[in-house]
């Protein structure tokens, strides 16, 4: 039997998965910010800062930011003075966080399109990763933590900021009607897109729960790792250390 991955519920081949998701974002990536202060109330904004809180960038250090096409996680580490890198796999949202890095006027940071599964940078390379919302579409998520494993110094510190599934009662049920029933209808009118935002959807029930996805940067070989939940486990800020 041929493997076959998800997306969003349905099941594809990894090859048909990883070009299915390169259309959504090039389809999102111009509307992409607007949508997700629109779907998520302008929470994301704090979520990401306290990310970043997490991540403690420091000046000299060098951070890889996988997954960061727009850069709303690399601007804010880049005010620390650590040089970032950021990587996408989609050209697409490349150039909006380019464009938004010119009139930001960020000029300190890199720019190198990378597959998560698959980076160029050579071993022991980076003081830290971090990834906001991107690993849940990425193809095989193992190959992508064993790559940040390997692109770590030793000493190095992996997080990961993800959608997850919340465990209070009443806002769970109220935020699964909310984010099957109305998010797509918002992707619609903002973005002219409701089938994206309903993979976008689909994909975060898709993802393993908080505790399966920690197992799973265990198995990369990270240690002292950590689970963070924020509202009940919606969104969760993960972390490991390559010792």
């Amino acid at each position: 039997m041929s493997e076959t991955v998800s997306f969003g519920y349905d099941e594809v081949s990894p090859e048909e998965k990883t070009d299915k998701v390169g259309a959504v974002f090039s389809s999102v990536a111009k509307k992409y910010d607007v949508m997700n202060d629109a779907m998520s109330v302008g929470m994301h904004r704090l979520w990401k800062d306290q990310f970043v809180r997490r991540v403690k960038p420091r000046a000299g250090e060098t951070i890889l930011d996988m997954a960061g096409g727009t850069g709303d996680i690399a601007f804010r580490m880049a005010k620390h003075g650590a040089q970032v890198t950021v990587s996408d796999i989609n050209q697409d949202m490349l150039d909006v966080g380019i464009e938004r890095a010119m009139d930001k006027g960020f000029d300190t940071l890199v720019w190198s399109r990378q597959n998560a599964e698959e980076l160029s940078f050579p071993d022991r390379f980076f003081d830290a990763y971090t990834i906001a919302f991107g690993i849940r579409n990425v193809t095989r998520i193992d190959a992508a933590l064993a790559e940040a494993y390997r692109v770590l110094k030793h000493g190095g510190r992996f997080y990961c900021l993800e959608f997850s599934t919340t465990q209070w009662p009443g806002f769970k049920e109220a935020y699964d009607f909310y984010s099957h029933n109305l998010v797509p209808k918002i992707g619609e009118a903002i973005a002219g897109d409701a089938e994206s935002y309903r993979y976008l959807i689909e994909s975060i029930r898709r993802f393993p729960k908080m505790p399966e996805f920690e197992a799973m940067i265990r198995a990369a070989g990270f240690t002292r790792t950590k689970v963070e939940p924020i509202l009940g486990g919606l969104v969760a800020i993960h972390s490991g250390w390559k010792i």
